[in-house]
């Protein structure tokens, strides 16, 4: 996910290693293991860095790319691309007095030395440049285009300093995590001859096997359109060698098959981001638990469902209320989960430090659910579904990502129980790669939307939830503001969360933001959830971070153990 800031072990789990090795002796005459064959459930619908926010292209970009700073396993801000993080403290990063009256940064960064685009050419400042007018164009359909808009003005030193003018001092200040840099003599042609239509044209998607794009440990060599991503190491990366020489992204889009596929060896890893469900992995365990390493991960990963709030069913908060009280997911995340992944209040995780305990989820009522439903007009009762007084059927579409067992199973559930309350739910699913790269982007489902965001520690909801950020035809269908979200209150807090450096002050602001949500229902929340990492017990060096960003960005420390 931007999709788009601590770490624990999701507690009573850490089952790494389940029993000996139970198997023939090792040849000696067994040759090396040099290619990786790893298996996800989505296929990204670009490889764009700054556009769509998919899990699946941060995976694949993580072995290809590094964004200039990252959050690390400890949850900690870290310096990838950049030679050092800037902090007041060390002057690379100065605090400005603007003459509105508010407070801005400057921020120098310096690229590494030795960093290079994969056929050969420098990572320069000309490419940091050609980035923040990309990201700056109104409608170039960026994901994080608040970021480029706060930068006014890139101050280029030589070809590898640069310093960023930011106009508001943050409390995350150092880090711009989303400035994902695009390789200048590549794209700046294609971007200037159509700036609408670059989305559609860049060469991620019409070249995606260019080496010119990638600069990590490893480059694209193959890229079959909803079947695999196959990777070789990149001659110009500047860091550890990485150990493979080829590795294949396998896509396997139903979690039943990605399982037989492991079984059958046709793949080595099942990556835990986009992997089997928690319950598959569990039971999997204790068939196979003598011939992987299972490791288990809870973190920032929220499960929940947008709702349009476009439709006027669900513009009633009346009817939304009913849908949050008329489910019962404490007993959903015991019958399919075992209790192992906890029941969401809104969309900041218990594990997060501004996570406000004292806002627990609300609990399920059928008889709330169903007065909610009477006060809103829904009282007449036909087939088992409530009608309104004009006729009208309460009828609402539900989606999900297509083959995807848990989500399916999810959608079962709640369709059971809210018929039992009188609401008709229809399902209806789509390849991640559709879902995500064109219905939820393009608001184009009608009802409800099931699936996850992955964030960072303490990140600050502005995609999500502030009203600039609902995704239309005039600003590029940039931002992630999905359900269509409208309050003036949670506007201003998000405003005014991101330049407080009090860590007390952001608290409360934080736990006010987590009521608003609470009491408008724009989602549903579910639940949080756990990532499950199934290895062969050769492969070492993965480490889950438990955030958004993937065990991919430091795919240069995976290797072979016999």
């Amino acid at each position: 996910m931007t999709i788009r800031r601590r770490s624990l072990v999701l507690g009573g789990l850490a089952l790494g290693s389940i029993g000996p090795h139970v198997g023939p002796a090792r040849a000696q005459t067994r040759p090396a293991r040099d290619t990786l064959t790893i298996g996800m459930t989505q296929f990204p619908a670009t490889l764009h860095p700054n556009i769509e926010s998919m899990a699946a292209k941060s995976y694949v970009l993580g072995f290809c790319q590094r964004p200039f700073t990252a959050r690390d396993q400890r949850w900690e801000q870290v310096a990838m691309l950049a030679t050092a993080l800037p902090t007041i403290e060390n002057g690379d990063a100065v605090v400005v007095d603007r003459p509105d009256g508010t407070k801005g940064v400057r921020c120098r960064y310096t690229i590494q030395p030795s960093a290079r685009w994969g056929d050969g050419t420098p990572i320069t400042t000309d490419d940091v440049t050609f980035t923040w007018e990309v990201g700056r164009h109104p409608q170039s359909g960026v994901g994080n285009a608040e970021m480029y808009r706060r930068i006014e003005r890139v101050e280029v030193h030589d070809a590898k300093s640069f310093t960023l003018h930011i106009t508001k001092l943050t409390f995350d200040y150092s880090g711009i995590d989303d400035f994902r840099v695009l390789p200048a003599h590549v794209e700046r042609a294609r971007f200037m001859a159509d700036p609408v239509a670059y989305k559609e044209r860049t060469a991620y998607i019409t070249e995606p096997t260019n080496p010119a794009l990638y600069f990590g440990p490893y480059r694209v060599s193959e890229f079959a359109s909803g079947s695999h991503i196959a990777l070789e190491p990149n001659p110009t990366w500047w860091g550890r060698a990485p150990a493979f020489r080829r590795i294949v992204i396998r896509t396997i889009e139903n979690t039943a098959a990605l399982e037989a596929n492991l079984l059958s060896g046709s793949i080595d890893y099942i990556a835990g981001e986009l992997g089997v469900t928690l319950d598959q992995a569990i039971a999997m365990a204790r068939r196979i638990g003598d011939r992987y390493d299972f490791q288990y991960k809870a973190g920032l990963i929220y499960e929940h469902i947008d709702l349009n709030l476009d439709n006027p069913i669900l513009a009633d908060r009346r009817v939304r209320r009913a849908l949050l009280v008329g489910c019962d997911r404490a007993t959903l995340v015991r019958q399919l989960f075992d209790n192992r992944q906890p029941v969401a209040a809104t969309f900041v995780s218990p594990l997060d430090w501004v996570s406000d305990a004292d806002l627990p989820p609300a609990p399920y009522d059928a008889r709330e659910a169903a007065r909610l439903l009477d006060e809103a007009g829904w009282t007449v009762q036909r087939d088992g579904v409530r009608h309104n007084a004009a006729g009208d059927r309460l009828t609402l579409e539900m989606m999900t990502t297509a083959g995807n067992r848990s989500r399916e199973l999810v959608q079962q559930v709640l369709q059971s129980q809210w018929r039992r309350i009188g609401i008709e739910v229809r399902l209806r699913n789509e390849p991640a790669r559709v879902f995500f790269g064109e219905t939820t982007r393009g608001r184009r489902f009608t009802g409800m939307a099931l699936y996850a965001w992955i964030s960072s520690p303490e990140n600050v909801p502005r995609t999500m939830l502030q009203s600039s950020e609902i995704p239309r035809a005039e600003n590029g269908f940039s931002g992630q503001n999905y359900p269509g979200f409208r309050n003036a209150e949670m506007d201003e807090l998000i405003d005014r969360i991101e330049i407080e450096l009090d860590r007390e002050r952001r608290r409360t602001m934080w736990h006010r933001i987590q009521r608003i949500y609470a009491d408008e229902i724009p989602v549903l929340p579910l639940f949080f959830r756990a990532d499950s990492y199934i290895m062969p017990r050769w492969l070492k060096g993965i480490a889950p971070t438990g955030h958004l960003h993937p065990t991919s960005l430091w795919a240069e420390n995976w290797h072979v153990q016999e």
